[in-house]
């Protein structure tokens, strides 16, 4: 089994959902008392957010690149990065290691491939839903077609992730907005919603839409598994 390095804490609410998945996966594949081989270096996520919010993402990516190394030294054989936002630099880190990144729009994108969509509304912060290091790889390798919400459903949806769910707070209020985004993006002719940031799967399930939801924390941290345990 190879060993899985997460780059984690961002936030840590999504890297224990990361850790869970991967680890019950790990045991319904191999059984009896088998669990992953991991690594995981943990941000304080506050750091990261400031970086962010001011657009410091040369520093973030100085970090990032920082964190994959650390992890590749410590024997990791592979590394995935716990957040959507944060494969910004996801280029930049692979070419400062040599093992490899697992990036969580293409494993997303081969799942929605698998179910036949081709157009899709994506959930997320500010920077994923609007910037094209997440949308345009989609659009571009994958030839989905991405629908996000409007400006009002966008700054929704970013405020709801940086003020509650990274904080561990899951309220009916702001999953009732969600699901309302949801509906309208499906109005719009989304035949499938990415839950395009780690957190969003604390507060939306699959009954809260009336087409697929893809859980990109469920759906990347699956495939880390598949690729540790192949021969």
């Amino acid at each position: 089994m190879k060993t899985i390095g997460l780059i984690g804490g961002l936030s840590w609410e999504s890297s224990l959902e990361y850790y869970r998945i991967i680890n019950q996966a790990v045991r319904a594949k191999l059984g009896g008392l088998h669990s992953a081989k991991s690594l995981l270096y943990s941000f304080d996520f506050a750091e990261v957010e400031q970086l962010q919010q001011q657009g410091r993402w040369d520093e973030a990516t100085y970090l990032m690149v920082n964190a994959a190394q650390q992890l590749e030294q410590g024997g990791a054989d592979l590394v995935i990065i716990c957040s959507n936002t944060m494969h910004k630099m996801a280029d930049a880190v692979q070419q400062q290691i040599h093992m490899p990144l697992l990036h969580i729009a293409d494993a997303t994108a081969t799942r929605i491939a698998a179910c036949g969509c081709k157009r899709v509304g994506l959930l997320g912060t500010r920077y994923t839903m609007t910037q094209d290091f997440y949308k345009g790889r989609l659009i571009e390798r994958f030839g989905l077609d991405v629908l996000i919400p409007d400006q009002r459903g966008i700054e929704v949806v970013h405020q709801v992730i940086y003020n509650e769910l990274c904080l561990g707070q899951v309220n009916a209020d702001s999953k009732e907005r969600y699901r309302q985004i949801i509906a309208d993006l499906v109005v719009a002719g989304a035949e499938g919603i990415i839950l395009g940031c780690t957190e969003i799967t604390l507060l939306i399930q699959p009954s809260d839409s009336d087409v697929p939801v893809f859980d990109t924390t469920a759906i990347h941290a699956e495939a880390a598994v598949e690729y540790a345990i192949a021969e």
